[in-house]
């Protein structure tokens, strides 16, 4: 090769390919020092009305053939003794094979062991019914998959249970009746408060909640989580397990062993106007979890623990499954005791996201919190938009909103997956009542809680403004607390 065409190779090709090379490295190095967090965006100051409007028109109520299947024509005696559970599954199976419609709970008293949907059915509790579940726990067998506190595992059933099926609901007016108490399902909690004594069985016993703990943690397949009998795990009331299309409307619920209304990892839930009563331990009213477009409204929860709480699984087990929540709306709500109101953990490590909270009622001397996030760094997880309006609170104990990355873990473990919480609004809020704080907000220093508007609040009484430590990006609009209007300088 001559000199010369040496010269203009390196001259017309080779020097085109350094500087790309080179623009290459400098685009590298503004991706790698570009910040990737939201504290340049400015918090969102109104609620994205239109955003929930399109959501809830999006989540379509299921329709059921016209056609009725009454439980006493398979043989269910309204005694509230005899065992009603295979009569009322033969008229579920004779309801989904012919191509769906209502089973026909009627007036009077029926016990019964677990029921299990199935795809096109709505059972149907009439005014004057009451279902009453055994507390045997000999009768919630064979055991399912299922899931407890955001672990999955092979346990008792679910009192009403749905696995991988579509357009199924429970509806009317009646009663449906767990029958737990002091006396049976909940001394499993280990808790003095709700009849445990000590030498009594306890879900705190090393066999029992801290191996399903160690189980998720090291990744044991779910079918060998083998717990049911000797394991004392209390099963949830209504679980849709991977279900799609759900309706749970108008009735009334009392008495649950644990968890309430537990839809997970499922699509299209409507929960309308049903009246949950129940202070056991553990006792949420809803906890949506791993699930995408819920709407919860028109309700009513009087609990032993958060009225509604959103969820996504727990530790590593809520990292492998990576399912975010998203997309729930809460409307039109009443909540009196609890520990709060809207709640989102604290097994939530898959990540919560796009929560709604509009035009709800809260007030109870034995209400904790009105709006509260809890999450820890063995949790970790994302919480990111949480839209409240229209919210009024007679009374609650501790805050309006509370927000804690602190939250105490089971034996004080702690990890290394850092949460992170952003976007919080709470717009036309009026409180009588605040407890403790208006704003408790506890944030890491490597993973502040951004973004937190107040806006059109006013909170009539409150024994301290806030408390607040590693948040970035706090607001008020026109915000009056104690009768002054009140602004967040911080320290």
């Amino acid at each position: 090769m001559n000199k010369r065409f040496t010269h203009l190779t390196t001259s017309r090709f080779v020097l085109p390919v350094y500087l790309m090379f080179f623009s290459l490295l400098l685009f590298l190095f503004a991706c790698a020092t570009k910040k990737t967090d939201t504290s340049a965006i400015p918090p969102m100051e109104s609620f994205p009305m239109k955003r929930m409007l399109e959501l809830e028109k999006s989540i379509i109520e299921p329709k059921f053939r016209d056609a009725n299947y009454n439980i006493m024509t398979y043989g269910a005696v309204a005694d509230g003794k005899t065992m009603a559970t295979e009569s009322i599954r033969k008229a579920i199976l004779a309801c989904s094979k012919d191509g769906g419609g209502k089973v026909i709970v009627p007036a009077g008293k029926f016990l019964s062991g677990p029921i299990h949907l199935e795809n096109n059915v709505n059972l149907h509790i009439m005014e004057g019914a009451e279902i009453l579940f055994s507390t045997n726990p000999d009768d919630f067998y064979p055991l399912v998959h299922t899931s407890f506190e955001g672990m999955e595992l092979m346990n008792y059933s679910p009192l009403i249970y749905a696995k991988n099926k579509k357009n199924i609901a429970v509806t009317g007016k009646g009663t449906l009746n767990g029958q737990a108490s002091n006396d049976n399902w909940w001394t499993w909690k280990g808790s003095a408060e709700y009849g445990f004594k000590p030498g009594m069985p306890s879900q705190l016993d090393p066999n029992n909640l801290p191996k399903l703990m160690e189980m998720a943690d090291t990744n044991v397949p779910v079918s060998q989580r083998t717990f049911g009998n000797g394991r004392y795990l209390r099963p949830n009331f209504i679980e849709p397990f991977e279900c799609e299309n759900v309706l749970i409307q108008g009735i009334t619920i009392i008495n649950a062993p644990f968890w309430i209304l537990h839809p997970i990892k499922s699509k299209n839930i409507i929960v309308d106007g049903v009246n949950i009563r129940s202070h056991g331990p553990n006792n949420d009213g809803c906890d949506p979890e791993y699930s995408q477009n819920v709407l919860i409204k028109n309700s009513i929860f009087n609990t032993g623990d958060d009225c509604i709480a959103i969820k996504a699984g727990r530790d590593e087990e809520g990292r492998r499954v990576g399912i975010m929540t998203e997309n729930v709306i809460v409307r039109d709500c009443k909540m009196i005791d609890g520990h709060g109101g809207v709640v989102i953990g604290s097994e939530m490590s898959a990540g919560v996201r796009n929560v709604f909270v509009y035009n709800n009622h809260m007030d109870s001397p034995e209400l904790d919190r009105a709006i509260r996030l809890k999450t820890n760094n063995v949790r970790g997880g994302v919480v990111d938009g949480v839209f409240v309006k229209n919210l009024t609170v007679g009374q609650v104990k501790e805050a309006v909103l509370h927000i804690t990355m602190n939250y105490k873990d089971y034996k004080n473990r702690t990890g290394n997956y850092t949460p992170q919480i952003r976007n919080i609004l709470l717009e036309d809020v009026k409180v009588k009542n605040g407890g403790k704080y208006a704003i408790f907000a506890d944030g890491l220093e490597n993973s502040k809680i951004q973004n937190i508007t107040f806006k059109n609040v006013t909170i009539d009484k409150v024994k301290a403004n806030f408390n607040v430590k590693s948040v970035e990006n706090l607001k008020l609009i026109n915000t009056k607390i104690n009768g002054a209007q009140t602004e967040y300088t911080p320290n």
